[in-house]
């Protein structure tokens, strides 16, 4: 798996003195399952950009149901970005469902290196408009499309996760319960 400063070096986006400044700030950890790098409330400035395992997203809302918003397997990024860029706690917890390694960057750090953070987590424009673009569709799905085209958009999306991740976890992103996943699963498979 290709390294965050090797994939912004591949983009012309910086120069290789740039990003070698860039992997001055990113230091690479393993992370063990269940470990939580980020909790609800909490300020960070930190990215994880995934190069082995994967991490997850989500909230947990005042009645205790975990909502997952998202999950980064291998090449994905995960973080909170309203917290980075508007100064505010954060809505998110991240963790880990694999043992993982991951870049860790500072925005904050960058920033006081004199680089865009919206380029950097974006790695550039383009990306951070996909990734707005991929947002908005699931925010649309979510609140208009059947469980089954959400379920088949999940597994297009993420290809080689879905045997990975439990499937309540599953349920959970697609907006459904547990037992409402078992039977797109069964119906999916008699066609």
């Amino acid at each position: 798996m290709q390294s965050f400063s090797d994939i912004l070096l591949a983009n012309n986006e910086y120069s290789a003195e740039q990003v070698d400044k860039i992997r001055q700030i990113i230091r690479t950890k393993n992370i063990a399952k269940g470990q939580i790098l980020l909790r609800k409330g909490e300020m960070s400035s930190k990215g994880y950009f995934v190069k082995k395992g994967c991490l997850r997203c989500y909230s947990i809302d005042e009645k205790g149901k975990e909502h997952i918003f998202m999950f980064a397997p291998e090449g994905w990024m995960a973080s909170d970005i309203a917290t980075q860029l508007r100064n505010a706690a954060s809505d998110l917890f991240i963790d880990a469902l694999e043992d993982s390694e991951v870049e860790v960057f500072d925005l904050r750090q960058a920033a006081a290196e004199g680089f865009d953070v919206y380029q950097i987590f974006g790695t550039g424009t383009e990306k951070l408009i996909n990734r707005i673009a991929v947002l908005q569709k699931r925010i649309i799905m979510l609140m208009s499309a059947t469980a089954w085209e959400r379920y088949e958009h999940f597994l297009g999306t993420y290809p080689n996760i879905a045997q990975r991740v439990p499937q309540r976890m599953i349920a959970s992103y697609l907006g459904i319960t547990p037992e409402a996943l078992s039977k797109l699963r069964g119906d999916k498979a008699k066609k």
